[in-house]
Protein backbone atom coordinates (compact mmCIF):
# COMPACT_ATOMS: atom_id res chain seq x y z
CA UNK A 1 0.00 0.00 0.00
CA UNK A 2 2.54 2.35 0.71
CA UNK A 3 4.22 1.90 -2.87
CA UNK A 4 0.70 2.74 -4.03
CA UNK A 5 0.91 6.05 -2.44
CA UNK A 6 4.56 7.08 -3.30
CA UNK A 7 3.80 5.93 -6.94
CA UNK A 8 0.72 7.79 -7.20
CA UNK A 9 2.88 10.99 -4.80
CA UNK A 10 5.86 10.75 -7.67
CA UNK A 11 4.09 10.60 -11.03
CA UNK A 12 3.93 13.63 -12.69
CA UNK A 13 2.61 12.93 -16.19
CA UNK A 14 -0.65 14.92 -15.13
CA UNK A 15 1.24 17.96 -14.38
CA UNK A 16 2.92 17.86 -17.87
CA UNK A 17 -0.19 17.34 -19.48
CA UNK A 18 -1.92 20.49 -17.46
CA UNK A 19 1.77 22.44 -18.05
CA UNK A 20 1.02 21.20 -21.93
CA UNK A 21 -2.53 22.64 -22.08
CA UNK A 22 -1.79 25.98 -20.57
CA UNK A 23 0.62 26.63 -23.25
CA UNK A 24 -1.35 25.77 -26.19
CA UNK A 25 -4.30 27.78 -24.32
CA UNK A 26 -1.69 30.92 -24.44
CA UNK A 27 -0.74 30.29 -28.10
CA UNK A 28 -4.37 30.28 -28.90
CA UNK A 29 -4.64 33.76 -27.01
CA UNK A 30 -2.14 35.19 -28.36
CA UNK A 31 -3.13 33.67 -32.27
CA UNK A 32 -6.70 35.14 -31.90
CA UNK A 33 -4.96 38.80 -30.79
CA UNK A 34 -2.79 38.91 -33.96
CA UNK A 35 -5.25 37.46 -36.35
CA UNK A 36 -7.87 40.05 -35.26
CA UNK A 37 -5.73 42.68 -35.59
CA UNK A 38 -4.64 41.88 -39.04
CA UNK A 39 -8.22 41.48 -39.95
CA UNK A 40 -9.03 44.79 -38.93
CA UNK A 41 -5.93 45.96 -41.12
CA UNK A 42 -6.80 44.06 -44.23
CA UNK A 43 -10.61 45.04 -43.98
CA UNK A 44 -9.29 48.88 -44.53
CA UNK A 45 -6.43 47.80 -47.28
CA UNK A 46 -9.46 46.38 -49.07
CA UNK A 47 -11.73 49.57 -48.30
CA UNK A 48 -9.62 51.73 -49.96
CA UNK A 49 -8.87 49.51 -52.90
CA UNK A 50 -12.56 49.37 -53.45
CA UNK A 51 -13.07 53.21 -52.90
CA UNK A 52 -10.01 53.39 -56.06
CA UNK A 53 -12.44 51.27 -58.02
CA UNK A 54 -15.31 53.14 -57.39
CA UNK A 55 -13.66 56.25 -57.67
CA UNK A 56 -11.65 55.00 -61.17
CA UNK A 57 -15.28 53.72 -62.18
CA UNK A 58 -16.62 57.38 -61.72
CA UNK A 59 -13.50 59.74 -62.83
CA UNK A 60 -13.29 60.61 -59.32
CA UNK A 61 -10.74 60.13 -56.59
CA UNK A 62 -10.43 59.10 -53.12
CA UNK A 63 -7.40 61.12 -52.15
CA UNK A 64 -5.54 58.57 -51.06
Amino acid sequence: MTNIIKNFWNDEEGATAIEYGLIAGLIAVALITVLGQVGEGLGGLFERIRAAITGAGTGTSSGT
